[in-house]
């Protein structure tokens, strides 16, 4: 998804929607014809009363437009269309309230640059210090304040903020550190981001919240932890005292399909010991039938597997240990 900010605008489209004579003026009926509006990015379609006066728009076409209902006004920005916000132009709506210098943050940032999962209707805004949000705004506001303003990074094309940055900004929220590493395993699982970028992030952060778990939760990612599951897995071997798994190890079906194991060991007399931990997702159909195929292969080969849920592991980490152990034949 392209990421596009209040500055962009199309200015050759909005000249066309603005002055074209077909498409009406301040003394005529009609306004931008659909096919105007869709010539436009989503998001340029959201402005302000002095972003539009330094395109050239008189102040009577603004007020024109906006009482024949062709325009509408959010708040502090105007939206050059009358229907009902997208969800982009309700982050330019949000951002605009925070003042010229705010940039979307937290989670509306991460969903900018495509982290799915983890969406939320209020619009987070990164602002300065001493900011205070424009009344009025239509749309629900959380507002994240920057002491020291010149050291945040932004996206090059401006109006967001840095994904690794938004992403602790977002990870802070939560009272818990458990879904805060949640939420940095799931960027790094969608491919968004790296470990040595997040380990790189949080070294030069001053004082991030949770820092601590986050900081062992990148290390475990890096170890090739996919899941916060496999992530507690990995701390009840450390904290019982388990040899450490292997993680994300491929093999390979009787079909020659490849096949990820969440954890493996290899015992002394050679036999291969998986241990699988399924989240909520296992839990559909088509994915558990799979999930027992995938088990009776591992089986046919003679290979010891475990299967554990999530919750189990998280919640009963002594059982899954004493199982554990016996499993791998240690005293």
């Amino acid at each position: 998804m392209p990421i596009v900010f209040l500055e962009q605008h199309d200015r050759h489209a909005f000249e066309r929607l603005s002055t074209d004579p077909r498409r009406g003026s301040h003394r005529g009926p009609a306004g931008p014809t659909m096919a105007g509006v869709l010539a436009c990015a989503d998001a340029r379609l959201v402005t302000t009363w002095s972003a539009l006066r330094l395109r050239g728009v008189s102040p009577g076409r603004i007020r024109a437009q906006l009482a024949a209902r062709r325009w509408q006004r959010c708040g502090h920005a105007i939206v050059l269309h009358n229907g009902p916000l997208s969800r982009r132009q309700r982050w330019v709506v949000g951002r605009t309230h925070g003042g010229p210098r705010a940039l979307l943050t937290a989670f509306t940032a991460a969903e900018a640059y495509g982290l799915r999962g983890w969406e939320r209707d209020t619009i987070h805004v990164l602002v300065p210090s001493g900011t205070h949000l424009r009344a009025g705004c239509p749309v629900p506001v959380r507002a994240h304040v920057a002491g020291d303003w010149p050291s945040v990074v932004t996206n090059r094309r401006g109006g967001v903020h840095a994904l690794p940055d938004a992403l602790l900004r977002a990870a802070a929220t939560f009272d818990s550190s458990r879904p805060a590493c949640g939420l940095l395993t799931a960027a790094v699982q969608q491919r968004l981001i790296t470990p040595d970028v997040l380990r790189a992030v949080l070294n030069r952060a001053r004082t991030p919240r949770h820092r601590r778990a986050l900081g062992a939760a990148v290390e475990d990612i890096a170890q090739g932890a996919q899941a916060l599951g496999e992530i507690d897995l990995v701390r009840l071997c450390r904290r019982f005292r388990l040899p450490p798994p292997h993680q994300q190890t491929v093999r390979r079906d009787s079909a020659g399909r490849r096949r990820y194991l969440d954890a493996t060991w290899r015992r002394a007399d050679g036999r291969l010991v998986v241990v699988e931990v399924d989240g909520a997702l296992h839990l559909a159909a088509t994915r558990w039938w799979a999930d027992q195929l995938r088990q009776n292969e591992l089986s046919l080969a003679e290979v010891l597997v475990l299967r554990y849920p999530s919750v189990v592991v998280r919640d009963e980490p002594a059982l899954v240990a004493a199982q554990l152990r016996r499993a791998l034949r240690l005293r």
